[in-house]
């Protein structure tokens, strides 16, 4: 008798367990998804991280995760397109003023893990290329349209076009990478680093 209202407590526990993972909706349960995912491959990188990892990170099934990704580069794409949208929340996709540098830190700082993913780890996977490019070329074009008042046209406000949006991603990642140190001060010394190249480039002294 014991077994059996034993067996029968535990029966009743997993189901309520599942009826918690059925009640979350759809867009919910997908954001759930992503969270995790967006954990899993920032930890190990996409190579490494396979789906049943981020079904564990996110503590559902791997049947629940194919009811929303059918495969593992579908869902790494859908990580990195949301990590692109929030950005282009935050940022903006025209920005270059002052108030650009920011709004970088405050979205990188929002989400780190997107941000790695987004900027360091996917521009090494030749499958996920065309979307690193993309957002590049489209950082590169942006920051050309925003000096040409300030600087001559020629090879060198190209190279400045070319270097400023790297070096502005390159120094929030080393900014999270030492532990986000002096908030307050971070975003003048990236502004501080970006004025350089731009002096440099007009061949300032």
């Amino acid at each position: 008798m014991t077994d059996t209202r034993s067996g029968g407590g535990s029966g009743q526990a997993d189901g309520k367990a599942a009826d918690r993972v059925r009640r979350m909706n759809r867009a919910d349960r997908r954001e759930q998804i992503l969270d995790a995912a967006t954990r899993a491959f920032a930890r190990s990188g996409f190579a490494a991280t396979g789906l049943d990892d981020v079904a564990a990170e996110a503590a559902i099934t791997r049947v629940l995760l194919y009811r929303h990704f059918d495969s593992k580069a579908a869902l790494y794409r859908a990580v990195l397109d949301r990590a692109c949208e929030r950005l282009a929340e935050q940022v903006g996709t025209d920005g270059f003023g002052d108030e650009a540098i920011p709004a970088l830190l405050e979205a990188a700082a929002a989400d780190p893990d997107g941000f790695r993913l987004l900027f360091r780890h996917a521009s090494r996977e030749p499958e996920f290329r065309d979307l690193t490019d993309a957002l590049a070329a489209a950082s590169v074009d942006t920051t050309r349209r925003n000096l040409a008042g300030r600087l001559p046209e020629g090879p060198w406000a190209e190279w400045a076009a070319r270097l400023i949006p790297a070096l502005a991603v390159e120094a929030v990642i080393a900014w999270l990478d030492t532990g986000r140190p002096d908030p307050a001060a971070a975003a003048g010394r990236i502004r501080a680093s970006i004025h350089g190249v731009i002096a440099a480039a007009a061949g300032a002294p």
